[in-house]
C-alpha cells in the first residue's frame, strides 16, 4: 500500500475483544523495498482489543473505557515502515496494563491481597490513579466494580507488558547493531484541553508537545529538528509542558550511549471528534505532516547521534 493511500485505508473497528493466545503486541519492520533506518516508533497507548473478562469487571461503558487510548496514534503513524523505521504498538488497551509505566506501580486499595515488597506504591502516577493496572480512566472515573488479586496484575503484566518490552528493545537493539546508534519516537496524544488533576487543567493545549526529559534522553539535533519542521508546517508546538516523557522515554533515552528517545503527544482536536472518538477531517493532514516528521528522524545525520567517546 502506498503511502498517499494509507491515511484514506479503513480505520480498525472501535472495540475488539482479546483472548487468550491471542498477540499482545505488533511489530512491523521496514518495508522490503527501502534501506532500513535507526528509527523506531512506539505506540504503547493505542491498542484497542478488550479482554472480555476485562469489559466484565469494569463497572465503565466501553467509550468511558475508550477515553483513555490514544485513539489512533499507530494509524496517524503507520507510514514509519515505508521510511525505513520499525514500528511497535501495543494490541491491548492501556486502561488494563499501562506499558509507559515501571512494571510494577500498583495501587494497595485496588487488590484484596497484599502486594509484594518490590512493587512501587507510592509513585505520583499511582497516587493520581493511573499506575500499570489503573484505578481510573483519562476523566477519573473508576474503572474496577471489585477489588483485583495480585495475580491478575502479574498476569497481564507477563502477557502483555514484557512482550511489549521486549519487542520495543529488540528493535532498538537492531538499529544499534546496525547503524551504531538508534532514534526512538514514543507517539502518543493527549485530550485537548487540561484534565482534572492535571496541572493545567482547564486550559487549552498547544498542538503539539515534544519531551525529552528536559534534555536527558536524547541529543538536541532530535528535538529541534522535529520542533523546527513541525512548527514550520504550522503547528503550535510546546516542549516538556505538561508531558516530559514518561517511562519509555526515561527508560530508553541514554544519549551518551548512541540511544535518543523522543515522546511526542498529539493534541487530539487536530484529528478526531474527542467525544465521537472518530477521525475528523483533519486527519489526513496530520497523517501526511507526520508522514514527513518521521522522514526527517529516519534521516537524521549519524555524526550526531553516535555514542559519546
Amino acid at each position: 500500500m502506498s503511502i498517499a493511500s494509507l491515511a484514506t485505508a479503513d480505520l480498525p473497528s472501535p472495540l475488539r475483544s482479546l483472548g487468550a493466545g491471542d498477540a499482545a503486541v505488533a511489530v512491523t519492520g521496514p518495508a522490503a523495498d527501502v534501506a532500513a533506518a535507526p528509527l523506531v516508533l512506539s505506540s504503547p497507548h493505542s491498542g484497542a482489543d478488550y479482554p472480555a473478562d476485562f469489559l466484565r469487571q469494569s463497572r465503565l461503558d466501553p467509550i468511558s473505557l475508550r477515553r483513555s487510548e490514544d485513539c489512533f496514534v499507530d494509524r496517524l503513524f503507520e507510514t514509519a515502515p515505508a521510511r525505513g523505521a520499525t514500528m511497535v504498538r501495543a494490541l491491548f488497551p492501556r486502561a488494563y496494563v499501562d506499558p509507559n509505566r515501571e512494571p510494577y506501580e500498583l495501587d494497595p486499595a485496588m487488590f484484596r491481597d497484599a502486594l509484594p515488597a518490590f512493587a512501587n506504591t507510592r509513585s505520583l502516577r499511582v497516587l493520581g490513579g493511573l499506575g500499570t493496572i489503573a484505578r481510573v480512566v483519562a476523566d477519573g472515573a473508576e474503572i474496577y466494580r471489585d477489588k483485583l488479586v495480585f495475580a491478575e496484575a502479574e498476569a497481564r503484566i507477563t502477557h502483555c507488558y514484557r512482550p511489549y518490552h521486549q519487542a520495543l528493545a529488540q528493535a532498538i537493539a537492531r538499529a544499534e547493531a546496525a547503524h551504531g546508534h538508534a532514534v526512538l519516537l514514543d507517539c502518543h496524544s493527549m485530550p485537548s484541553m487540561g484534565s482534572p488533576g492535571e496541572r493545567d487543567a482547564g486550559r487549552g493545549r498547544p498542538d503539539i508537545v515534544l519531551g525529552d526529559r528536559f534534555g536527558m534522553s536524547c541529543a538536541g539535533i532530535v528535538i529541534e529538528t522535529a520542533e523546527s519542521l513541525l512548527r514550520d508546517l504550522g503547528y503550535r508546538v510546546g516542549r516538556n509542558d505538561p508531558y516530559a516523557g514518561g517511562y519509555i522515554t526515561h527508560h530508553y533515552g541514554r544519549p551518551r550511549r548512541g540511544r535518543h528517545a523522543l515522546q511526542i503527544e498529539l493534541n487530539r482536536s487536530l484529528y478526531m471528534d474527542e467525544a465521537r472518538l472518530e477521525p475528523n477531517d483533519g486527519f489526513a493532514r496530520v497523517h501526511g505532516d507526520l508522514d514527513r516528521l518521521i522522514a526527517a528522524l529516519a534521516g537524521l545525520p549519524a555524526s550526531q547521534l553516535k555514542p559519546a567517546p
